[in-house]
């Protein structure tokens, strides 16, 4: 599995300092204080642009009455709910992953969702799917499904997360991009701008990446957060100097500008939250204004999205950290399944969309977080962003993203483990791999990788090597990617 380079060797458990470490297990993980700060300061970084992302995508739908969410009310409602479900999970999974609204889910509910209903109806659903996902993991379904995966494939699935991070983070900096006549050509994405790196954006990627690179070969201490920081003040530095903007002015898009944030230092740096969408939800409205079957398929994407997302996230984080037992599996699995469960109905209450398991906590694991301690760092950070808003936007894509290339590298670093040789994983693997950075989504990678291994075994006739739940768990995908045609049939 794929570990983080170590500060001074291979960490080794030590015996716990007070009943702060103990109860954290810090030493026993071979982790220390300073390590989990940093790697708490590293995971906020990379994901605090969901405070000013989630608003925009959720502020610029229209429900099925036609209206719209207040984005400044948007932004304190993601950053309270992150921190608080971040900090949650710290306590209780005492595990470095940090939760947030769920970038796809949240497009889902404001495009799809909310038209069919009002903004109330549709975080309503959000608090139905959390509250069925958490009683799935109170009864066991969840953490059984979870383990009856084969070690192999939770190894794929940590694989393709890596990738899935890289081009995340290739394509956020602006350093791959869409070609706008894709549809008369044969290959839809480049290099920067007409495959040439022409803005001094990508330059200030390029640079804080290759800064990052070396100070991990070099076994440097903070070298991810290090590389965040830099990035950022050099981006502060060339925005100063060349007044570059965004990379859409009054609706025009201006590729060689900052994608999202324009780092300028902001001229007041604290602001008071407005926290009036807090509990702006109702659960039974949208059954008889957009009908059952509506609401069961909407439910059912959200759910399945969610699931899996989830459990994709956990295996990838405890691979970087090399937290996961023999059979694939974090500690303290089913607490951890149970906070991600409570986040996405707690988001559903506040009106910002199912809360998830953000895979940016690899950049905190990858800085050296091993415990929960990270998580509680990184919670304190969105509380505060409440608050400092105008310091958080500062930090641009070009900057935070430097961090997920280089994580998504030492993620994938564990396929050399899949048994090549043998097919009937390895296809399964392979899939499961390549889907989640071509199709952007997690839930696809797993999906097809599942349905794959279940048909292979069945050819192979080798159906009892097959966990039981396995055969659940395709049948559920298929439904799930056949969602669109069964649909077309019901509705």
């Amino acid at each position: 599995m794929a570990v983080a380079p170590p500060e001074n060797g291979t960490p080794k458990p030590a015996h716990p300092r007070n009943g702060f470490d103990r109860f954290f297990e810090i030493s026993a993980r071979g982790s220390t204080l300073s390590r989990e700060v940093r790697g708490g300061l590293a995971t906020f970084f990379t994901m605090a642009y969901i405070v000013v992302l989630n608003p925009l995508i959720l502020g610029g739908a229209v429900d099925g009455d036609g209206k719209t969410l207040p984005i400044p009310a948007l932004a304190a409602a993601t950053a309270l709910v992150a921190g608080l479900m971040t900090i949650l999970m710290g306590v209780v999974g005492r595990f470095p992953l940090a939760l947030a609204a769920g970038l796809g889910v949240n497009a889902l509910v404001a495009y799809e969702i909310a038209p069919e209903m009002t903004w109330a109806d549709a975080m309503g659903l959000v608090v139905i799917e959390g509250v069925i996902i958490a009683v799935l993991v109170l009864t066991g379904l969840r953490t059984a499904v979870f383990r009856s995966v084969p070690t192999q494939m939770k190894t794929a699935i940590g694989v393709g997360i890596g990738l899935f991070l890289t081009i995340i983070g290739l394509v956020d900096a602006g350093f791959v991009r869409r070609i706008p006549d894709a549809a008369n050509t044969t290959v839809p994405v480049g290099l920067g701008i007409g495959g040439k790196l022409v803005s001094w954006p990508l330059l200030v990627f390029v640079v804080g990446l290759l800064l990052t690179l070396v100070l991990v070969v070099r076994r440097v201490k903070g070298a991810i957060l290090i590389g965040i920081l830099a990035s950022t003040v050099l981006a502060v530095i060339v925005e100063a100097i060349g007044n570059i903007g965004p990379s859409f002015v009054n609706g025009q898009p201006n590729p060689k500008g900052w994608s999202l944030n324009v780092p300028e230092l902001p001229k007041t740096v604290v602001d008071l939250p407005d926290l009036s969408l807090l509990g702006k939800f109702n659960v039974f409205d949208s059954w008889g204004r957009a009908g059952w079957v509506v609401v069961l398929m909407f439910v059912f994407t959200l759910l399945v999205t969610d699931f899996f997302d989830t459990m994709g996230t956990m295996v990838a984080v405890g691979q970087e950290g090399g937290l996961l037992d023999e059979g694939g599996t974090p500690p303290r699995a089913k607490e951890i399944l149970l906070v991600d469960s409570i986040a996405a109905a707690a988001g559903g209450a506040a009106s910002t969309s199912s809360n998830t398991s953000y895979i940016e906590s690899a950049a905190g694991v990858g800085e050296g977080a091993r415990t929960g301690v990270a998580s509680l760092v990184t919670g304190v950070l969105f509380l505060l962003a409440m608050f400092l808003a105008p310091l958080v936007v500062i930090v641009p894509f070009e900057a935070a993203s430097t961090a997920l290339v280089v994580v998504g590298f030492l993620m994938m670093t564990a396929v050399r483990t899949i048994d090549w040789s043998d097919y009937e994983i390895a296809i399964p693997a392979f899939l499961t791999i390549v889907l989640m950075p071509f199709t952007y989504s997690i839930s696809n990678g797993i999906g097809a990788g599942m349905i794959t291994f279940v048909v292979l075994k069945l050819a192979r006739g080798k159906a009892r090597e097959v966990h039981p739940l396995l055969y659940g768990v395709a049948a559920l995908f298929v439904l799930y990617f056949l969602r669109g045609p069964i649909e077309s049939l019901v509705l």
